[in-house]
């Protein structure tokens, strides 16, 4: 059983080293998307009113993102915080002696120390002697074993933050949902989403598979799929698709080689109409220079149709190819889900069901941002590989450490 943090009774003068999940998209210097730092300043706060002194570690990582410094630079837009490029010299000892209570203290990127993704028990103590309690507020990174999710935890009494508590309560609602429940998840890599696949396919009613993910599927039914991103390997995807619980796009969006964008569908022309003038005015098979980029029109309006009757969906993962600004149909899905999304209501006395949503992955967020849609959901999650990986084993390995 995890403890959190405002079961701790007494937090005056006690320094607390928070893990944060702080790696955001950052661009020309400048944090581009807030929500995941936004969603902790609960706890940030929580620990200041109780006079508590906050040192913060996180990780970053990405083209522009090996620094710290602009999410630093964001957070003190809302109290202010000091910021430590070094860990474990005279300098960085000298801000820990002199933190107060309610200050703040951030350190650079944890992963610039090999002993990070190592989870090095040595590294692990050290931070762990920075500290008088440890609080995991990362939900987004807690599937990793790493020395600040599992490691620092062995050395120093440990809690779950505000929004730990607020995902673990979330997401486990999917193990026991209200029915009709449907299952969404685009994006890529078919061989990390096989097992949620597979164990949502027992449970929801519905499990809808999209992004290039489905591009497995296309080819294992015999359509061309051109260009198209495909994983390598064996899924057992014949065997799905003898499950009528499984669903995937009816058209796609293709991009040709010479930079066209038309929609395609998925219909396997017959004997007797291969032939026909209309046939080969239009074809709707995707041509071997062609590469699937989204999902089509068609396939959005069969979505809504499920969506309109599911008391219960959970949506992770893009519909199109973001990098080659394809998220106009993972953006017209976010509005589907958010339109269809109910909250529970009280009717003669008794609480009526409403529809529950819960989407997370990083491309999602950024499409439900761009729209202004955040309030228009049930639950929104900060994990996005660790969503997915809780999904399937109803625990991670941060939760572990924080229950021992």
């Amino acid at each position: 059983m995890i403890k959190y943090i405002d079961e701790i009774k007494d937090l005056k003068g006690k320094k607390v080293l928070l893990r944060l999940d702080l790696n955001v998209p950052i661009e020309n210097g400048v944090v581009t998307d807030t929500y995941r730092i936004e969603r902790v300043i609960e706890t940030i706060d929580f620990l200041r009113s109780e006079e508590a002194q906050i040192i913060i570690i996180s990780h970053c990582e990405g083209k522009e993102s090996e620094t710290l410094a602009p999410m630093w630079r964001y957070l003190n837009g809302y109290f202010p915080v000091q910021f430590s490029e070094t860990y474990f010299t005279p300098e960085a000892f000298d801000k820990l002696l002199k933190l107060e209570n309610r200050g703040v203290l951030m350190f650079e990127n944890l992963r610039n120390n090999p002993g990070e993704k190592e989870n090095d028990l040595d590294f692990a103590k050290k931070l762990a002697q920075m500290a008088d309690i440890y609080v995991n507020d990362a939900f987004g990174v807690s599937h990793r074993k790493h020395a600040s999710i599992v490691g620092v935890p062995q050395f120093l009494p440990h809690y779950g933050g505000l929004l730990m508590f607020q995902e673990i309560e979330h997401l486990s609602k999917v193990f026991h949902p209200v029915h009709p429940f449907i299952f969404i998840l685009g994006g890529a890599k078919f061989e990390t989403k096989m097992p949620l696949i597979k164990k949502y396919l027992e449970s929801a009613d519905c499990v809808f598979i999209g992004g290039a993910l489905a591009n497995n599927i296309f080819k294992e039914k015999g359509f061309e799929v051109g260009t198209s991103l495909i994983s390598e390997g064996e899924f057992g995807i014949k065997k799905m698709l003898q499950n009528p619980k499984l669903s995937f796009p009816v058209d796609v969006t293709v991009l040709k080689s010479n930079g066209s964008v038309s929609f395609k569908g998925f219909k396997k022309p017959s004997a007797s109409s291969a032939d026909s003038p209309m046939r080969r005015e239009k074809s709707d098979q995707v041509e071997k220079d062609e590469c699937i980029v989204d999902a089509g029109p068609e396939t959005i309006i069969q979505l809504k149709k499920i969506i309109d009757n599911a008391k219960t969906i959970v949506w992770n993962g893009p519909f199109g190819n973001f990098e080659k600004g394809f998220g106009d149909k993972t953006e017209q899905l976010a509005e589907v889900i958010a339109n269809a999304t109910r909250p529970t209501e009280q009717s003669f006395g008794r609480a009526s069901q409403g529809t529950v949503s819960i989407v997370g992955g990083g491309d999602t967020l950024a499409s439900i941002n761009k729209l202004g849609l955040n309030d228009k959901f049930s639950f929104i999650s900060t994990g996005g590989g660790a969503m997915l990986d809780y999904l399937v084993n109803e625990t991670l390995p941060g939760i572990e450490a924080l229950e021992k």
